[in-house]
């Protein structure tokens, strides 16, 4: 099971992200306050739907046997009065245009779109002790 801890000090809006044994930075632009010292949360939400796209997509074409030279996932999130979408645009040069549909058809069931997709419950508690 995924796990992540997020804190935050006095310097506006450095956040330092410990999700396993890696250690991550968010941020915000200067535009926004912060000092750009890392990725904005909505960055690092699109980079976790984009991992998780690349590597099942790459595990899939290794089971079947498709060589693949590179996989491109450009994504970007819009919003508009409908309320937000996330566009997905894959490049993906090596295998034949049958597999890079079957490829297309199996991004739409990556683990992390099936939970963007049907939403997520959270439960927030507060804590009585510091991390």
């Amino acid at each position: 099971m995924a796990t992540a801890t997020a804190r935050i000090g006095t310097a506006f809006y450095r956040t330092e992200i410990t999700t396993g044994h890696h250690t991550l930075i968010a941020d915000e632009p200067a535009s926004r306050g912060g000092a750009d010292a890392g990725p904005a949360p909505y960055d690092l939400l699109l980079s976790a739907l984009g991992a998780c796209t690349a590597i099942t997509l790459r595990l899939y074409a290794d089971r079947k046997g498709w060589s693949i030279e590179t996989l491109d996932v450009a994504l970007r999130l819009v919003g508009s009065a409908d309320g937000n979408r996330i566009e997905r645009v894959l490049t993906i040069v090596g295998p034949d245009a049958a597999a890079q549909a079957r490829l297309a058809e199996i991004a739409e069931r990556t683990p992390v779109t099936l939970t963007l997709k049907s939403g997520i419950a959270i439960h927030t508690t507060l804590s009585t002790t510091a991390l």
